[in-house]
């Protein structure tokens, strides 16, 4: 039985992405995003996507159109927010850690508690990619910066995080004391972006 709450941590990493959310305005969605070759908007979509396929899942569901790229709408803000609830509720419910998800997009299935480990730390760095287009900061409490640590050390690196698709890029040096910071510094992000 795992140790680890995944699904609290990773309710928390969602919520603060909702906060985040709360704070877009139409002239945010333009903006370039520490995701290479993503605005907002794009990169609202793809987290968008992620949690509804995500949901799908934790519900047994498999196939590639649950991972096709969403349309957001007229109101992408608000649709992005919806999206975050529904994986919440998805999450939420009894035995998910226990369930089988069939992450088509991974190429495999894995045991609840570990898919959910991916979508936290998914969710941790892409909060910090919203805040900082936005030019803000995210907080995480240090039970969340922990876990988030152990996940992202496990993430594989080498040539895997250069092939097309990867969800993180090769890792930055990074010195600071900043615990966020090394996270997405070695997940591939500069942690002084967009300087």
């Amino acid at each position: 039985m795992p140790t680890v709450d995944y699904v609290s941590l990773d309710a928390a990493a969602v919520r603060a992405s909702i906060d985040l959310a709360t704070r877009i305005t139409d002239a945010d969605l333009s903006k370039p995003t520490p995701c290479r070759a993503w605005t907002l908007y794009g990169l609202l979509a793809h987290m968008a996507t992620q949690h509804y396929g995500f949901a799908a899942a934790s519900r047994g569901e498999s196939g590639e159109a649950l991972w096709k790229l969403r349309d957001l709408g007229d109101e992408p803000a608000k649709a992005y927010i919806a999206s975050a609830e529904h994986v919440l509720a998805a999450f939420a419910e009894e035995g998910v850690t226990e369930r089988t998800f069939p992450l088509t997009e991974f190429g495999s299935d894995f045991p609840g508690h570990q898919a959910i480990s991916f979508h936290f730390i998914d969710y941790v760095v892409h909060s910090w990619d919203v805040a900082a287009t936005l030019g803000t900061t995210v907080t995480f409490t240090p039970e969340v910066l922990s876990a988030a640590q152990t996940v992202a050390n496990v993430v594989p690196t080498g040539e895997i995080r250069l092939a097309p698709g990867t969800p993180f890029s090769p890792a930055l040096p990074w010195n600071g004391d900043s615990p966020l910071d090394q996270i997405v510094a070695h997940l591939g992000r500069n942690p002084s972006w967009p300087h």
